[in-house]
């Protein structure tokens, strides 16, 4: 068995864990397969009405059109354990960052950042909510998350080896 805790890991946070949070994941394992990387990633909300539930079908069919295959994931809430099993927790918008560090405990290892902020030119910017929008409001949802997640990867996983 492999100890996941010597990876980098992400978590993506949302509102429910249906649209954008579970596209950053898809979009961040992406950018770690690409790189041949192991990494730990995942998505939560930070609400629990969708708690099980499989991404928005839109959603899913957005990453369809991008290759992946959103259909294994499930929406879950965000908890305060996350604050020390992942490294960089990332809000999709700025209500989220603001739940994020309430909730977040004293001392933890967790470092809570907004995503658009990884992105040159975009910091202080929310990846748009898709839901209650028109479908194609799904594909801004994934550039800009392919954004976030190809800026994230280049500052935390594009690293020299220290071997």
């Amino acid at each position: 068995m492999t100890d996941s805790s010597s990876f980098p890991s992400f978590l993506f946070v949302c509102t429910g864990n249906i649209c954008r949070s579970p596209l950053a994941e898809l979009a961040m394992r992406r950018e770690a397969e690409q790189r041949g990387l192991m990494v730990d990633i995942d998505s939560a909300g930070t609400g629990n009405w969708h708690e099980g539930d499989r991404p928005d079908p839109r959603a899913r069919a957005t990453a369809r059109c991008h290759g992946l295959d959103g259909n294994q994931l499930r929406a879950r809430q965000v908890r305060t354990v996350d604050f020390d099993r992942f490294d960089h927790i990332i809000a999709l918008d700025r209500s989220h960052l603001a739940a994020l560090k309430k909730l977040q405990p004293a001392g933890s290892k967790a470092h809570v950042s907004l995503l658009l902020d990884h992105v040159s030119g975009r910091q202080g910017d929310d990846v748009v909510d898709p839901y209650y929008g028109p479908e194609e409001g799904f594909e801004t949802t994934w550039r800009d998350v392919e954004a976030g997640c190809k800026a994230l990867a280049a500052r935390f996983l594009d690293r020299p080896s220290t071997c």
